[in-house]
């Protein structure tokens, strides 16, 4: 039987990069069978440039929310949408090359159980053409002791050292395909993505539900792509403050829902320290993030019910999930 794969784009505010974005999907060697853009209450232009382009592209489909949902809101109204064997979650800021489809469907056929794959990203100018060098953005996920999730070889000049297919954590949310049997198996409250994410972090927490529950996730380095990242650890300062607010109380959702007894008891001083630094940081330097951590406190119970139900389903071993979380050598952290 033939497998269907969906595209799902989710913008706000993305007009700069929509040629692009649609030209690379255009271009791709296998074509989506169903390609929707999810918009969330844009403001600058991207709702009549996205009805002109429906109108001309006969299989583009449009979802406009009234308002922001944000990327796990957005990609679950999107998921509820559309079925298919695999959905690609994109975002606008990203060109792909032409193989990547095929390429990333090719990978979930050479690994059966892997839940996600993701290809080799290139950061990108403003035209999402890939810098000079090429410089990597994302190679797939890794976790650190101190519970940062990171991309791995991030900022780092592309000479060919992440060029072997291999399992991964997990995978950014800027290009990821997933499996939707997964997606459905990993659904807790009727959602896929946790929307009191919002955004930032959506991602990760995906990942570490899907070790959890025993999935494994690849990167494919012959699938390739050019993202404009926006946010980097190295630049806290130029992003929105809203953003930094839901960064500061997802990480600690994170670690709420899906931290083991035998993960904490491995990473705890690395975590503790680095849990004091951000809230540090918040007190005494960024006081616009401060609800992001009474939010933390407010979420509690409703935390520990998706909790109790992540636990209760969890079928990886400890050992299938400590082992992800360690302090790379090549791990960059001014990226």
């Amino acid at each position: 039987m033939a497998q269907t794969v969906a595209v799902h784009v989710l913008t706000y505010n993305s007009r700069p990069f929509l040629e692009p974005c649609l030209a690379g999907l255009n271009a791709q060697t296998r074509r989506p069978d169903r390609l929707l853009f999810i918009d969330c209450a844009s403001h600058d232009g991207t709702v009549p440039w996205l009805r002109r382009a429906a109108s001309r592209h006969g299989g583009l489909d449009l979802l406009l929310l009234p308002q922001n949902r944000g990327y796990a809101g957005g990609h679950n109204e999107g998921l509820r949408q559309l079925a298919s064997d695999f959905v690609l979650l994109l975002n606008p800021d990203v060109r792909l090359h032409p193989t990547y489809l095929e390429e990333t469907l090719a990978a979930f056929n050479r690994h059966p159980r892997a839940g996600a794959v993701t290809g080799k990203l290139w950061r990108g100018d403003d035209t999402l053409k890939p810098l000079a060098g090429p410089i990597l953005d994302s190679t797939g996920m890794i976790m650190t002791r101190s519970q940062r999730h990171l991309d791995r070889g991030a900022g780092e000049r592309d000479r060919g050292q992440f060029d072997r297919e291999e399992e991964v954590f997990g995978v950014s949310g800027a290009a990821a395909v997933y499996r939707r049997t997964m997606l459905e198996d990993l659904e807790v409250g009727g959602e896929i993505l946790d929307e009191a994410f919002f955004a930032y972090r959506e991602d990760a927490d995906l990942a570490w539900r899907a070790r959890l529950m025993g999935w494994s996730a690849i990167y494919a380095p012959t699938a390739t792509a050019v993202h404009r990242r926006r946010i980097r650890p190295g630049n806290r300062r130029q992003v929105p403050a809203l953003i930094n607010r839901h960064s500061v109380k997802n990480r600690f959702l994170l670690r709420l829902k899906n931290q083991t007894p035998s993960n904490f008891r491995r990473t705890w001083l690395a975590g503790t320290l680095r849990d004091f630094s951000v809230i540090g940081y918040v007190l005494l330097r960024e006081w616009s993030s401060v609800p992001g951590l009474l939010e933390v406190v407010v979420r509690l119970r409703e935390t520990h019910g998706k909790r109790r139900i992540i636990m209760a389903r969890r079928r990886a071993t400890d050992w299938d999930v400590d082992r992800w979380f360690g302090e790379p050598a090549s791990l960059d952290l001014r990226s």
